[in-house]
């Protein structure tokens, strides 16, 4: 078993959950602020909005997993609440933390968000797909037991050895769909005839949607409501929204939101 604890420094454990979330985001900062002027907007933008973001989206990621588990927490001490090491995060809180702060964000430095979310997009996959290599250090977020793993690496099926069996390796699965969501976007969003605006967040969505809803079902330790999956019924709503937006986009003219006179205002001011 790996030790999810990368090292310490005094009495801080820098955990390497923490360490795949924080690579993930550096990363997909960069690809996001390299992206930001193609789309005519401000680099700057992106790394101010990651800033505001970011905390805002941990603890909103908190607060889902604390709500759908609340069994456990209400029956335990308060203090167990922010010790996100235990129990973890659940990822669809921090989009939708994430989704809010970008309506008030774009609406403050008049920025188009359906641009933004294209930009977004890839980032956030390759940032999902190195972020879910949390899970593995922290042996969460598995499937169910099956005889053997022979066809992964000896360091995976080591540590997904759990409670005397081995687990599916689901968190591997996903960051898998997500690599190759990521290389899909990266290569098809240069085609501008390809995509029209709006369509590389909707194909995120729907892409992510379906891996999840897919994948979710083999874990054994998802949040429940009514019987289904949590992620399940959410997967599916993200999928529906994508395919409603692709098929808006392709019956009607995308809103032009031309980023170039902000651009141009922010010129003449420094000037």
């Amino acid at each position: 078993m790996l030790d999810p604890v990368a090292f310490t420094v005094g009495p801080f454990s820098i955990r390497w959950y923490a360490i795949c979330i924080v690579s993930g985001l550096i990363l997909a900062v960069y690809l996001a602020m390299k992206e930001a002027p193609r789309k005519k907007m401000i680099p700057d933008d992106i790394l101010d909005f990651i800033l505001i973001a970011f905390p805002l989206a941990i603890l909103g990621a908190r607060l889902y997993y604390v709500i759908f588990e609340w069994s456990y927490y209400g029956k335990h001490s308060l203090i167990e609440i922010f010790q996100i090491w235990n129990g973890g995060l659940a990822i669809y809180g921090g989009l939708i933390t994430g989704a809010l702060v970008l309506y008030f964000f774009s609406q403050r430095r008049l920025i188009n968000p359906v641009d933004f979310l294209d930009i977004a997009a890839p980032s956030v996959l390759i940032a999902q797909s190195i972020g879910r290599w949390g899970n593995f250090f922290n042996q969460e977020a598995y499937g169910a037991v099956v005889k053997n793993l022979n066809y992964l690496p000896s360091f995976i099926r080591n540590n997904m050895y759990i409670d005397g069996a081995y687990h599916q390796p689901t968190f591997l699965y996903e960051s898998l769909w997500n690599l190759l969501g990521f290389a899909l976007l990266m290569i098809l969003r240069r085609r501008s005839k390809f995509f029209r605006q709006g369509e590389l967040a909707a194909f995120y969505l729907i892409w992510y949607g379906f891996g999840r809803m897919i994948i979710e079902g083999m874990r054994t330790d998802s949040l429940m409501f009514l019987g289904v999956r949590v992620s399940q019924w959410l997967s599916a709503a993200l999928i529906l929204l994508g395919i409603c937006i692709m098929i808006y986009q392709r019956k009607n003219k995308p809103p032009i939101i031309k980023n170039e006179r902000r651009i141009l205002c922010l010129k003449l001011l420094i000037l």
